[in-house]
């Protein structure tokens, strides 16, 4: 490695994985994160714990943000957490949430007059491949930009896509990826919940789907949750409530029409209004009446 500090602001089910698995290629790494259980789990496994954000800012060169939406990002940039006034001069600050790509550019110009770099770098991959260092990144911002993060960004993810030389366009990629995560997910629960109405075995359905032509990697991964009765959020419905009003908001700015991801949101919002909101995206499935769930399951 080049020598780089590594803060990760937000432990959460990336986080903490994108930590780990830079300290396994022998990156110093700092984390934060309001949960005490969160902090405690990365000392736990060697990392170092910085009680506040602008703490961690003033021991690294690459700061890993990876908060829930925009509001969280740049609160932490530039309002409560500060970050922006503890870095170096010359410090990347690599923002990880999925936004709307018109904020990431704001951001970075703000940092310049800093003094600092900002590299617009969404992921994707799920807990699991954050904690294999097997996610991805879908980054984009200047050339100095990568230079001074130094190869950090290949340490803690399987395949770090270099997208263009401006910020937002990262988060364009992360947007369209969004789009599709989230009509297969709504798409998978609809077709579960059909097969499910007519009669079929819920898993003898999923095994046949997995090999045949209608398998996505989302009715893959997702459907088990729902076989298990097991709804506990690794990525939840409220996430597609927001992702999915991003990827809206910023076709109605192109006059573009999107009636599957409409639709789609639409379903996430249902959940949400009947108080599903934090639970997994899988939850979705809950929308449809009648539907006979795995023993156990929640109603």
């Amino acid at each position: 490695m080049s020598g780089k500090t590594l803060g990760v602001i937000g432990l959460g089910s990336m986080g903490l994985g994108a930590a780990l698995s830079a300290l396994r290629q022998g990156v110093p790494t700092w984390g934060c994160d309001p949960r005490a259980e969160a902090r405690e789990a990365f000392a736990k496994a060697g990392g170092r714990v910085a009680a506040t954000a602008a703490e961690l800012a003033a021991q690294c060169d690459v700061v890993l943000i990876l908060v829930v939406n925009a509001a969280q990002t740049e609160d932490v940039l530039f309002g409560s957490g500060a970050v922006a006034d503890h870095l170096k001069p010359g410090s990347v600050v690599v923002a990880s949430a999925t936004v709307d790509p018109s904020l990431p550019p704001q951001w970075e110009a703000r940092l310049r007059e800093r003094g600092l770099w900002l590299i617009d770098g969404p992921v994707s991959g799920g807990a699991a491949k954050a904690a294999q260092g097997q996610m991805t990144v879908m980054a984009s911002g200047r050339p100095e930009a990568f230079e001074a993060a130094g190869g950090v960004l290949e340490a803690l993810a399987g395949k770090v896509y270099r997208l263009g030389d401006a910020a937002g366009i990262g988060s364009t990629v992360k947007m369209v990826n969004q789009h599709l995560a989230g009509v297969h997910i709504a798409a998978a629960a609809e077709a579960m919940a059909l097969g499910m109405r007519a009669g079929a075995d819920p898993a003898q359905l999923y095994e046949v789907i997995c090999h045949s032509a209608g398998m996505s990697w989302m009715f893959q991964n997702r459907v088990p949750h729902i076989l298990a009765g097991d709804y506990r959020p690794l990525s939840a419905v409220n996430i597609f409530v927001k992702d999915l009003g991003i990827v809206l908001d910023a076709a109605r700015q192109f006059t573009m029409p999107l009636p599957l991801a409409a639709a789609a949101h639409q379903m996430y919002l249902q959940a949400a209004a009947a108080g599903l909101g934090g639970e997994d995206d899988s939850a979705v499935i809950k929308i449809f009446p009648g539907i006979t769930l795995p023993k156990g399951a929640p109603a």
